[in-house]
């Protein structure tokens, strides 16, 4: 049996606070009503909820604002998002099946603490489902579509020159889903997605001083070889880029000689 790992000391408060920024980002004011409209289904309003609280854990874990082991108290989500224990319930279980949240009895639930052989599993699921991606989306790419990776690359560079950590880890990250929404296929992305916010979970717990820098200059590789719609480098860029994402995460800590260690 894998170990666990050891839970990182995050107040519940700080995760309340990560959440109320996704519950209020990007509201809009409603505009007035012209015409009485019908109240919405109760359930259909659950629903809602529900999927907004996914979204919101979701966010936060890819941009790396919830951290592995945090505590989800389902009273403090529910005030934050103004709903019931219940629909609290239903977004918790969701993310439980994802894979990440960790619910326990009679502790509630927790953001999700992969394994090494966990994460090892995630990567190898990101290889074998993006390199058939990238060679597909390599045959049938429009410059419309390259266009808009470029545009995707820019946005990368700029977060990543001003130090924009969660901006760019979640452009980052949203690079493979776009890949994959360009093929047509929105079950393949949201799997993609799915695996990419455990690979945040993953590199949150694991990850060294693979820099930002490295994964734009790859995927501008990537765009380059789709440009050019050479599929055989594009494949080959897109699994050198993962393989390199995974080895500079410490899944095996190596135990060095202790001559090695204690030499000045």
């Amino acid at each position: 049996m894998a170990r666990r790992a050891a839970t990182l000391p995050l107040y519940a408060s700080a995760a309340a606070d990560v959440l109320s920024i996704d519950a209020t980002a990007g509201r809009k004011p409603r505009p007035m009503a012209v015409a009485p409209a019908a109240a919405p289904r109760e359930d259909d309003a659950a629903g809602v909820s529900t999927q907004r609280i996914v979204d919101a854990i979701t966010n936060a874990i890819v941009e790396r604002r919830l951290m592995p082991g945090t505590k989800l108290a389902e009273t403090q989500i529910g005030d934050i998002f103004r709903v019931s224990r219940t629909v609290v319930r239903q977004a918790l279980n969701r993310l439980s099946r994802d894979g990440l949240v960790r619910l326990e009895p009679a502790r509630g639930a927790f953001v999700a603490q992969p394994s090494s052989e966990e994460a090892r599993q995630v990567f190898e699921a990101r290889a074998l489902i993006e390199a058939g991606l990238i060679k597909a989306l390599c045959a049938r790419i429009t410059p419309a579509q390259v266009s808009e990776l470029r545009q995707h690359l820019h946005d990368e560079q700029q977060a990543v020159a001003r130090t924009d950590v969660p901006g760019r880890t979640r452009l980052l990250a949203d690079f493979h889903v776009v890949l994959a929404r360009m093929l047509g296929n929105e079950v393949l992305a949201q799997q993609l997605a799915e695996l990419l916010a455990r690979s945040s979970l993953v590199a949150l717990m694991m990850q060294s001083s693979h820099s930002a820098e490295h994964s734009h200059a790859e995927h501008v590789a990537i765009v380059d070889a789709l440009d050019k719609r050479d599929a055989r480098a594009a494949v080959r860029l897109m699994e050198s880029h993962l393989t390199h994402v995974e080895r500079n995460l410490r899944l095996n800590p190596r135990a060095h000689d202790l001559a090695q260690v204690l030499r000045p």
